[in-house]
């Protein structure tokens, strides 16, 4: 299934968990991708993974840090001008932390709003030009479980999640005739470094976390069971969809 072939995508969270398994979903389907993370190792991963499936060579990295506007212009910029045009944003790169909202400090909150709501801003900002002059441009962004239902220590995650989809419904209007489509996935209950380690305050009541189980399957699932979605919502197959969210965690939250 070649669903990309002759266009490009920009993934960002790009060197970990479901950006990564993304990149190598869309460059399995033909797609030409500039996969972005802040992390230089984790981009190595990812080459590495592409090289090991034979689809590095239609890949190129950008070490970028979304939460600066100067670094998304610059970087994000640059590697969109050098591709000649983009067709996919997937807006995957995101920090998970954990804290007693009561404890929780203003520079702690303003660092996830920064590179969450505002570094999918500066990122999508970049690159709506390019999107829009496709004529068929996809962003999709990436919300939460948690921008909908309670999940206990994670305000401010949990805030910017729900901004994020807000966010998606809007920019879905705004340029909807120019023939832009905006979705966002809402992942629960998947497997990656983030959620293997949110931070969890050694104090917490962990019986509020009693209804956070996955209804189907063993534990939590892999980052392909959202790659896989990504790559339907951005190809063809998901031409008629724009303006909402899919939440995507196994009957967690049913």
């Amino acid at each position: 299934m070649q669903r990309f072939t002759g266009r490009t995508a920009l993934i960002t969270g790009a060197g970990s968990g479901i950006g990564q398994a993304t990149v190598l979903r869309f460059l399995s389907e033909g797609a030409t991708v500039i996969a972005a993370d802040i992390v230089p190792k984790g981009l190595e991963t990812t080459r590495q993974m592409a090289e090991k499936a034979g689809t590095a060579a239609r890949l190129t990295t950008c070490e970028v840090d979304i939460s600066s506007e100067s670094s998304v212009q610059q970087q994000i910029g640059g590697a969109i001008k050098k591709a000649g045009g983009l067709h996919v944003l997937v807006n995957g790169a995101g920090i998970l932390r954990s804290s007693h909202t009561h404890l929780t400090s203003l520079e702690f909150w303003n660092r996830i709003l920064a590179v969450n709501l505002t570094g999918t801003f500066l990122v999508t900002r970049e690159a709506l030009p390019a999107l829009l002059e496709s004529g068929n441009g996809v962003v999709v962004n990436f919300s939460s479980t948690s921008a909908t239902f309670a999940h206990p220590y994670m305000a401010a995650y949990a805030a910017t999640k729900g901004g994020i989809q807000s966010f998606t419904h809007t920019i879905a209007s705004e340029y909807a005739k120019q023939g832009l489509r905006a979705v966002a996935v809402a992942p629960g209950s998947i497997e990656s470094g983030m959620t293997n380690d949110p931070g969890i305050p050694a104090d917490a009541d962990m019986s509020l976390f009693s209804k956070m189980s996955p209804a189907i399957g063993q534990g939590f699932a892999s980052p392909d069971s959202v790659a896989g979605v990504i790559a339907m919502f951005a190809s063809d197959d998901g031409k008629f969809i724009t303006g909402t969210e899919l939440r995507i965690d196994g009957g967690t939250h049913m």
